[in-house]
C-alpha cells in the first residue's frame, strides 16, 4: 500500500533553490534513508513531509487515515512530568478505556442490575464490544511496551519517577525517540536518531526499527546503523533526488558503477559526434559527397546530446603529517581513576604504542571523554598516573568543538595561531576543507555544526602533532567527509586514541578495541566486529559457566567436554551464518552483473558489435556457473 507520494516538489529559500522536482515514495514497511552532503536539503524535506515546513511548488499525496511521527535531531523532551507519566500520555485513549471497563464492571456487580436480566445483557455487551476494542489496540500490553522501549533506550537504572526536567540535554532527546516509538505512526520520520545514543542502544535500535510494523523515513550519517536498517536510498544532490535499492554500501556500488557507465555512454556519443562533425566539414562542399553531408547532418540535429555526467560534488581535501616521530612507547596509564567529583570508572591500565590506533568504547556515561580530558590533564587524575613517551606531541580534538566559540573571523582562527604563514596559505588550507570565497570571513560562533567540525580539523591538521586524542570525530560531519576522514587517519604516520559511536569509522582505522567500564579497561586486538564477536563468545561462556555451577548431576569431566562440544556448535553456526551472508552478497552481485550485461545485449549498438557481444556472452556464461555453484552452496548450508 502506498502510504505517500511525494511529486515535483520544489523549495526555495529567498532566491536560492534548495529542492527540485523531488519525486519520493513511502510504501508500508518500507526502510527508506534519506542522504546527501550537510545542506543538501535532507532535513527540509523531512520537515515539508511531515507537515513543518510549506513547500512552493508540487505536491504530497498521503491519505487521510495515514499518521506521521517526525523526531527532528536534537529534539529533547520537554515536561514536568516524570519519565513514566510522560510515557503514560502516549495511551491517554486506552487508559480512559480502562477507566469505562472498570465502571461497567462496577455497574455489573450492582444487585440492582444482576435483578434487571435486560439491563445486565445491555451492559455486558458494551462491556465485551469495549473489551476487545481495548484488548486490539493493546491495552493489556502498553505498559509492557513502555517497559521496553525505556530498557531499550538505557532508562533501566532511572526511577520511575524521575523528572525530566532533571534529566541532561541528551537523556531528553533519548526519551523524546522513545515517546515516537510509542506511538507507533505508519511512518516513522527520524532525523539524525543516532545521536546520543551509545553502542549498544544503537543495536537496540537496529533491531526495534527492522521488526517496526510501519515504514521508516530516515536521515542518518551512521553508515554501519544505514546497511543494518534500510532497504532504499534516496540522494538529494544538487537539489535533486535519485533512488537506489539496497543498503548504503549497496548505494555506493551503484552510485560508482552509474557514473562510470554514464560516462562512458558521453564518451562514446561524444566520440560520434567529433566523427559526424568532422566528415560535415571535409565533405559538405564537395559535389560528390554533399548529399552524404547533408544527411550526416540531419543526424547529428536529430541526436539526444547527452551532458557531461556530474561527479561528486567538491569534497574536503586534507592529510595529517607529524613534524617528528615519537619514541616506540606513547602512552603508559598505571591503574588511573578518572571522574570530576566522583569516580566514574578506575583502575584503568593501558598501553599505547607508536602506529596504534586504539577506539575507547563503553556505554555513555562511563567515563570516556573524560579519560581523554585527563590524559591531555585539562582535568586532574583522581588517582593513578600516566605518562607519556619520549618526544609525543598531542593533537586534541572535542566532540563538541567546545573552543571554537569566538567572535573571530574563521580566517584569523586559524591565521591567529600561525601569523607567519602567508594569507594565501592559509585561505588555501581553508579552501580544502570546503571554506571558500566569503565563507572565511563568517564569525566562528555563527558557524554551523558541520562547518565547525571541519574548522576544528583544520586546526588540528596545522598542529602536525605525533599523538592523536580524538573524542567522537565523526559528530557532525556529513557521510563524504567521514569517509574522507577514514582514509587520512588511515594513513596518519602518528598513533590514535579516539572515542566514537560511529562502528563502521572504527571498523575502518581501528586495530584494537578498548571497553571501558568502571572497574577497568578491557583490550581487544581486531576492529569493532572482532570485538563483537568475542565479546558474544564471552556472554555464552559466561552462560555456560553459570549452568555449570548451578548443576551437580554430572561428573566435572564431562561438563567440561559437554562445554567444549557446545562451544564448538556455536562458533561452527556462527560461521556457517557468516559464510550465508557472504554467499547471499556475492549471489547479488553476479545477478547485477548478468541484468546488466543483458540489458546491454539489448543496445542496438552493442549488439552491432560482434567482439562486445562475444565477450559479454561469455561473461554471463561465467557469472551463471558460478551463480548455480554458489546457490548449491547457500541450499546445503541452509539445510544444516
Amino acid at each position: 500500500m502506498i502510504l505517500l507520494q511525494v511529486n515535483q516538489l520544489a523549495k526555495n529559500f529567498g532566491a536560492d533553490p534548495i529542492l527540485t522536482n523531488i519525486k519520493l515514495e513511502v510504501q508500508t514497511r518500507d526502510r527508506i534513508a534519506l542522504v546527501g552532503r550537510n545542506g543538501a536539503g535532507k532535513s527540509t524535506l523531512l520537515k515539508i513531509i511531515a507537515g513543518q515546513m510549506t513547500y512552493d511548488s508540487g505536491e504530497i499525496i498521503k491519505p487521510k487515515e495515514v499518521t506521521i511521527g517526525y523526531l527532528a535531531q536534537n529534539t529533547g523532551l520537554e515536561s514536568e512530568l516524570s519519565i513514566w507519566d510522560e510515557m503514560l500520555t502516549v495511551f491517554k485513549h486506552l487508559q480512559k478505556q480502562e477507566k469505562q471497563l472498570r465502571s461497567l464492571e462496577e455497574q455489573m456487580a450492582d444487585p440492582e442490575v444482576l435483578n434487571n436480566p435486560e439491563a445486565y445483557e445491555r451492559i455486558l455487551k458494551e462491556y465485551d464490544k469495549l473489551q476487545v476494542d481495548f484488548k486490539e489496540n493493546g491495552g493489556y500490553q502498553y505498559e509492557a511496551d513502555i517497559r521496553s522501549i525505556l530498557h531499550g533506550l538505557n532508562f533501566s537504572s532511572f526511577s520511575n519517577d524521575t523528572k525530566i526536567s532533571s534529566l541532561s540535554g541528551g537523556q531528553r532527546t533519548r526519551l523524546a525517540l522513545g515517546k515516537l516509538l510509542l506511538t507507533k505512526p505508519d511512518i516513522l520520520i527520524l532525523d539524525e536518531p543516532t545521536n546520543h545514543l551509545d553502542i549498544e542502544t544503537l543495536s537496540w535500535l537496529e533491531q526495534y526499527l527492522q521488526g517496526y510494523s510501519g515504514a521508516i523515513l530516515i536521515v542518518s550519517h551512521d553508515r554501519y546503523f544505514l546497511d543494518k536498517v534500510v532497504s532504499q536510498v534516496y540522494e538529494i544532490s544538487r537539489h535533486q533526488i535519485r533512488k537506489y535499492p539496497g543498503n548504503y554500501s549497496s548505494y555506493l556500488d551503484q552510485k560508482a558503477a552509474n557514473f562510470e557507465r554514464e560516462m562512458k555512454q558521453f564518451e562514446k556519443q561524444q566520440e560520434e559526434i567529433a566523427k559526424l562533425q568532422d566528415f560535415i566539414q571535409r565533405n559538405l562542399a564537395r559535389a560528390s559527397t554533399t548529399k552524404r553531408a547533408q544527411s550526416r547532418r540531419k543526424q547529428l540535429a536529430r541526436m539526444d546530446v547527452m551532458d557531461r555526467p556530474l561527479g561528486n560534488e567538491k569534497s574536503a581535501s586534507f592529510g595529517f603529517d607529524i613534524e617528528r616521530q615519537s619514541g616506540n612507547e606513547v602512552l603508559n596509564i598505571y591503574s588511573l581513576a578518572v571522574g570530576y567529583e566522583e569516580k566514574v570508572s578506575e583502575n584503568i591500565s593501558l598501553r599505547l604504542a607508536r602506529g596504534d590506533s586504539i577506539a575507547l568504547v563503553g556505554p555513555n556515561g562511563i567515563g570516556k571523554s573524560t579519560l581523554l580530558k585527563t590524559i591531555i590533564k585539562k582535568i586532574p587524575a583522581l588517582s593513578g598516573d600516566f605518562q607519556y613517551g619520549s618526544n609525543v606531541t598531542i593533537g586534541y580534538y572535542d566532540q563538541e568543538q567546545a573552543e571554537l566559540t569566538s567572535n573571530k573571523r574563521v580566517l584569523n582562527e586559524l591565521w591567529d595561531e600561525y601569523p607567519l604563514k602567508p594569507e594565501k596559505e592559509i585561505r588555501t588550507i581553508l579552501g580544502n576543507f570546503l571554506f571558500s570565497g566569503d565563507d572565511v570571513l563568517k564569525t566562528v560562533s555563527t558557524l554551523s555544526g558541520g562547518e565547525k567540525a571541519r574548522l576544528a580539523l583544520a586546526k588540528l591538521m596545522m598542529q602536525k602533532a605525533n599523538f592523536l586524542i580524538l573524542d567522537e570525530p565523526t559528530n557532525h560531519l556529513d557521510l563524504d567527509s567521514k569517509e574522507i576522514l577514514e582514509n587520512v587517519l588511515i594513513d596518519y604516520p602518528g598513533t590514535i586514541l579516539f572515542v566514537s559511536h560511529d562502528r563502521y569509522f572504527i571498523n575502518r582505522i581501528t586495530t584494537k578495541v578498548v571497553e571501558l567500564s568502571s572497574n577497568g579497561a578491557t583490550e581487544y586486538l581486531g576492529d569493532y566486529d572482532y570485538y563483537v564477536e568475542k565479546k558474544q563468545e564471552q556472554e555464552e561462556l559466561h552462560a555456560l559457566n553459570q549452568q555449570d555451577a548451578s548443576s551437580t548431576s554430572l561428573p566435572f569431566k564431562q561438563e567440561k567436554n559437554n562445554y567444549q562440544l557446545d562451544k564448538e556448535a556455536k562458533k561452527l553456526e556462527r560461521q556457517r551464518k557468516r559464510r550465508m551472508e557472504e554467499i547471499e552478497e556475492q549471489i547479488d552481485a553476479l545477478e547485477k552483473v548478468i541484468d546488466s550485461n543483458d540489458q546491454l545485449l539489448c543496445d542496438p549498438d552493442v549488439y552491432q558489435d560482434h567482439e562486445k557481444v562475444l565477450e559479454l556472452t561469455n561473461e554471463n556464461d561465467e557469472a551463471k556457473v558460478k551463480l548455480e555453484e554458489l546457490m548449491e552452496e547457500w541450499a546445503l548450508l541452509a539445510e544444516d
